[in-house]
């Protein structure tokens, strides 16, 4: 984080305790989901809890951005109630190192679209392979847990990286990045 400015830090906290409350929100949709369709209900919705990874990393475009906005969302969204308690913050940190894996493959260079659905996919990964540890997805019907996987990916894909490119080229437009990498990216790409 040397070489980060300060407004930078601000505003990936700032992403991070908002979208905390959302993951928060977002619990007893999933709950309702998993009533109805069992464990893969989660997997329908999983990507919104990679978001701010996608997003933050977006548009602040610097090494750290995915994995510390992930890690402090789950932070606050313990201190704000989540009854999963302190695991969660394993858990985030586990997200936003599948997110950030992706960006650093492009050595934090390549934002475009397709690289922020592989990194919702990535998150997707990581949040998989730790869930099955942890959950014990190991005693469902193989074909079953292959068809959660396949969900939350495609969940991190569609919500996490389309969804979080789409809210964050919004607050692009508005102006109110226009000192972030993504608002001069914008900038050039209008004046080109």
């Amino acid at each position: 984080m040397r070489n980060w400015r300060f407004k930078e830090v601000v505003v990936m906290a700032a992403l991070s305790v908002v979208f905390a409350v959302i993951y928060l929100a977002f619990f007893p949709l999933g709950k309702l989901l998993v009533g109805l369709f069992g464990p893969i209900g989660y997997d329908l919705i999983f990507g919104i809890w990679f978001i701010v990874s996608i997003i933050a990393a977006y548009i602040i475009r610097k090494p750290g951005a995915a994995f510390l906005s992930e890690t402090i969302a789950a932070m606050v969204e313990v201190l704000i109630g989540n009854a999963t308690g302190p695991m969660l913050i394993i858990a985030g940190m586990v997200q936003g190192i599948g997110a950030e894996a992706v960006f650093a493959a492009t050595r934090w260079k390549i934002y475009s679209t397709w690289v922020l659905v592989a990194a919702g996919m990535g998150s997707a990964i990581t949040s998989f392979a730790y869930g099955y540890v942890m959950s014990g997805y190991a005693v469902l019907h193989p074909g079953y847990v292959t068809a959660m996987f396949f969900t939350r990916l495609i969940s991190g894909a569609l919500i996490a990286g389309l969804i979080g490119k789409a809210i964050s080229d919004g607050l692009a437009k508005t102006g109110v990045l226009s000192s972030f990498a993504l608002g001069k990216e914008l900038r050039r790409k209008k004046s080109a």
